[in-house]
C-alpha cells in the first residue's frame, strides 16, 4: 500500500458508493495520599508523564491519512493527571488530560486494570476521567478499533505501551503529591482561537440555540487553579479548538497548539503542571481564515499557527486564572454509565419533532470520506464534497422528519452510507458500548462525552443536566473526547447538511438526542445522591491487530560512516536568534522507544561549563526538533537531523549537539550509539 493513502481508498469506495467505588477501599493507599473522612475542604495533587511513543515508522493519528507516517519529532506529548479529594466525605476524582488525539478504549481499560492493581478501589470506572486535547500528530496505532488501527497503518504495541506507561507514571506524581489545598474557578472569554469550519450546518440550528454563540464559536474559557499552602500546584483551562495547526502535511510527532499552550505555562513557572483540555470542539478550527480573521488564505505555516493558538489559549487561561476564586461548595461526585449507543431508544422529549426514535449501529457517511476540508491541505478526489447525502431520501422528507423503514435506514438518512462499522465482520469496526460521565468539582460540573460535540451539540447536552441539577448553565462543561471515542456528534439539524462532521456522526441523526437522554437520566440520579452501576463494559479486543508497515530491519551504516558519525556539521559559529542543524548517522529511531525519567531523549544541546558540560535544551524544548529519513533510497541506514532554532536569550558560549539512538543487529540486539556535532560558539 505505499504511496496509496487510507484517505485516496476511502475516497474511492465513496464514489463507488455513490454510483451505487469509595476511598479506602482494597489495596488502600500509600503516605502521602490518604485522606480520611471527616476533614474539610481539599486535598489536591498534581503530577505529569512522558507518553510520546514511537517517533518514526508508524502512522500518525488524527488526519486518517496512511502516507503520513512519522518521521521524526517537535514536542514530546505529555500526560497532566490531577487528584482533588473532598476531605470531609473521601471521595475524589482522577482527572487527567492527554497530548495525544483520541482516548481509545484500550487506553480506558488498560489504564483503569493497572490503577486497580496499584490502588485497590481508589480509582475506579466511576471517579477516574481521560481526555484527550485531541491533537492530530501523535502516534496512532494505540487503539484496538479496526477503524481507527488500520487508519494509522496498523497497530502499534509500543505506542500504547508508551503511552499507558506515561498516563500511569503521570498519576502516580499526582497520588503521591497530595496534600490539603484549594481548588479555585476562573473565568474568560477567547474570541480570536478559533473559527466555525461548518457554517452551512450551524446555520441550520434553531434561533434560541444560536443566539449563544453570535460569532458561531464558543468562546467560553474555563480554568480551575490548585493550591497546597498556597502555592500553585496544578491549572486545568478549558477552551474549544481543534488540534489542527500542525496539518496533515506535517510528519513529526508533536503536541499540536494545546500542547504548545501547556508548555508555555509550565515554561513560564517549572513548578506548576499545566493542562489546556478540550471542550465542545466539534466543528471549531484554529485556521482563522475560515473566519477572514488572518490574510493569505489557507494558513500557509501550520508552525506558526500552532504557536500563535497556543500562546492566545495561553494568555486566556491566565486571564481566568488571574481572576480564580473559592467557588461557593466544595465536595466532589462522579458517576458513569456504560450504553449501547447502537440501539437506544430516545423519548420524544428529546428530539426536535417531539417523536420517539432510535440510534442505529455506527456508519461511517461519505462527507466523512471527504475529511474536513477546511482543516485537510493534501490532495482529495474532486468529486468527492462534504454535503453529499442521499438527496433522494431528502426528496421523500428526510430533511424534516424520519424516513421510512428499514429503521436503520430511517436512523441514518440523509446520509450516504459508505462503511457499516457497527456492522462489518469479523467484529464491528469501532467500539458501539461507550462510557457516558458525570463529575462535579465545587460548583463545577463536567459532562463527559467519548466524542466530539459541535458547539451546539455541546449547549444541549449542557442544558439537560444544568437543568437536572438546579446549577447555571455556565457551570456546566461539555468534557469531550473522553474515556473513548466514536467520532462525532452533531444536531439533528446539522446532520441533515451532511458536512464532515455529520457523516461522521456514526449512530445516526438522533444521536444527540440519545446523549442528552442519558445525561439527563444520570444527572437526575446525582441530583438525588444516588448513582447506578456502570454496567457492561466492553470486551477485550486487544488480539488479532493487524499491523500494516511491521518492524524495522537490522540497521547499517550510511555508506562511509560508522553508527553516531557526523554527516554534516552545522556551523562553527553562529548568532544567536539563528538556526543550526547537525546530521549523523543513526538508526531507526522506533528501535526503542526513548521516554520517561530515566531516558537521555533522541538529543541534547549541551553548553559548556568551567566543570563540564550541561544540558542546556533538550528534545521537548520548541527549539529543537529531528528528522528521520532512509538516506538515498536505502532500506536499513537512518540520518538523522537535529535543528536548533537558537533562542535570542540563549546564553553566549560553546555548544553542543549530542545525538542518541539504538542500532539493531540481525539478531535484534540493540546496541547505544551517539554522535557530537563538535563545537558550536554562540554569540
Amino acid at each position: 500500500m505505499s504511496g496509496i493513502s487510507r484517505r485516496n481508498l476511502l475516497q474511492a469506495a465513496a464514489v463507488t458508493a455513490a454510483g451505487a467505588g469509595a476511598l479506602g477501599a482494597a489495596g488502600g493507599l500509600a503516605g502521602p495520599a490518604t485522606a480520611a473522612p471527616g476533614g474539610s475542604g481539599y486535598l489536591v495533587g498534581a503530577g505529569k508523564g512522558d507518553m510520546t511513543g514511537a517517533i518514526a515508522g508508524q502512522g500518525m493519528m488524527g488526519y486518517s491519512d496512511a502516507e503520513q507516517v512519522a518521521a521524526g519529532l517537535l514536542q514530546r506529548t505529555w500526560a497532566r493527571a490531577y487528584v482533588i479529594a473532598d476531605a470531609a466525605t473521601g471521595e475524589r476524582v482522577l482527572f487527567i488530560t492527554a497530548d495525544i488525539a483520541c482516548i481509545f478504549t484500550s487506553h480506558h481499560t488498560l489504564l483503569l486494570a493497572e490503577l486497580a492493581k496499584r490502588y485497590g478501589g481508589t480509582y475506579n470506572v466511576h471517579n477516574v476521567n481521560i481526555n484527550a486535547t485531541h491533537n492530530h500528530n501523535s502516534c496512532g496505532g494505540t487503539s484496538w478499533d479496526y477503524a481507527y488501527v488500520l487508519a494509522a497503518m496498523g497497530h502499534r504495541r509500543n505506542s500504547l505501551q508508551a503511552e499507558l506507561a506515561g498516563l500511569l507514571d503521570a498519576v502516580a506524581r499526582a497520588h503521591d503529591s497530595l496534600a490539603p489545598g484549594t481548588v479555585e474557578l476562573g473565568r474568560a472569554e477567547l474570541h480570536n482561537a478559533s473559527a466555525n469550519r461548518s457554517r452551512q450546518a450551524f446555520d441550520r440550528n434553531p434561533r434560541a440555540d444560536k443566539r449563544h454563540f453570535p460569532e458561531r464559536i464558543d468562546p467560553q474559557v474555563t480554568a480551575l487553579r490548585l493550591r497546597q499552602a498556597g502555592r500553585t500546584i496544578g491549572e486545568i483551562t478549558w477552551f474549544a479548538t481543534h488540534g489542527t495547526s500542525l496539518t496533515d502535511a506535517n510528519f513529526q510527532i508533536g503536541p499540536d497548539n494545546k500542547g504548545y499552550a501547556s508548555y508555555l505555562g509550565e515554561q513560564r513557572d517549572s513548578g506548576v503542571i499545566s493542562a489546556h483540555a478540550q471542550t465542545n470542539a466539534g466543528d471549531m478550527s484554529p485556521n482563522l481564515w475560515l473566519r477572514k480573521m488572518a490574510p493569505g488564505g489557507p494558513t500557509a505555516d501550520n508552525r506558526t499557527n500552532n504557536v500563535l493558538i497556543g500562546q492566545r489559549q495561553d494568555r486566556a487561561g491566565r486571564t481566568a486564572l488571574h481572576g480564580a476564586q473559592a467557588m461557593s461548595r466544595t465536595g466532589v461526585d462522579s458517576a458513569t454509565r456504560y450504553v449501547n449507543l447502537a440501539d437506544v431508544r430516545v423519548r420524544g422529549d428529546y428530539t426536535p419533532h417531539g417523536k420517539a426514535v432510535r440510534t442505529s449501529p455506527a456508519i461511517m457517511g461519505v462527507a466523512s470520506a471527504a475529511t474536513s476540508q477546511e482543516d485537510n491541505t493534501r490532495s482529495q478526489l474532486a468529486i468527492l464534497q462534504e454535503g453529499f447525502r442521499n438527496e433522494f431520501a431528502m426528496a421523500l422528507g428526510a430533511g424534516a422528519r424520519p424516513t421510512v423503514e428499514p429503521w436503520i435506514s430511517d436512523s441514518q438518512s440523509p446520509k450516504m452510507p459508505l462503511f457499516p462499522l457497527g456492522l462489518m465482520p469479523p467484529r464491528t469496526w469501532v467500539e458501539q458500548t461507550l462510557p457516558l460521565q458525570l463529575i462535579r468539582i465545587g460548583d463545577l460540573v463536567f459532562a463527559a462525552l467519548p466524542a466530539e460535540a459541535t458547539v451546539v451539540s455541546g449547549l444541549r447536552i449542557r442544558q439537560v443536566v444544568a437543568d437536572a441539577l438546579d446549577v447555571p448553565l455556565q457551570n456546566v462543561l461539555l468534557q469531550g473526547y473522553s474515556n473513548g471515542y466514536s467520532q462525532y456528534v452533531t444536531t439533528p439539524e446539522e446532520y441533515v447538511e451532511q458536512q464532515y462532521e455529520g457523516g461522521a456522526t456514526l449512530f445516526g441523526r438522533w444521536t444527540l438526542c440519545a446523549y442528552m437522554q442519558e445525561f439527563h437520566t444520570m444527572a437526575r440520579a446525582m441530583a438525588r445522591g444516588r448513582r447506578a452501576d456502570a454496567g457492561p463494559r466492553p470486551a477485550d479486543r486487544s488480539g488479532l491487530q493487524p499491523d500494516l508497515l511491521g518492524a524495522p530491519p537490522a540497521d547499517t551504516p550510511m555508506p562511509g560512516h560508522r553508527f553516531g558519525s557526523l554527516v554534516t556539521a552545522p556551523k562553527r559559529r553562529a548568532a544567536r536568534g539563528t538556526t543550526i542543524t547537525a546530521a549523523f548517522c543513526g538508526a531507526h529511531p522506533a528501535n526503542r522507544v526513548r521516554r520517561g525519567a530515566n531516558s537521555k531523549g533522541y538529543f541534547v544541546v549541551e553548553r559548556r561549563t568551567a566543570t563540564g558540560w550541561d544540558t542546556a535544551y533538550d528534545d521537548d524544548h520548541a527549539s529543537t526538533e529531528l528528522a528521520w529519513i532512509r538516506p538515498g533510497g536505502s532500506a536499513s541506514a537512518s540520518k538523522i537531523t537535529v535543528t536548533w532554532r537558537i533562542p535570542r536569550d540563549a546564553e553566549p558560549g560553546s555548544y553542543r549537539i549530542r545525538y542518541f539512538g539504538d542500532a539493531k543487529s540481525a539478531s535484534g540486539r540493540l546496541t547505544e550509539i551517539t554522535g557530537d556535532s563538535g563545537l558550536v560558539d554562540v554569540v
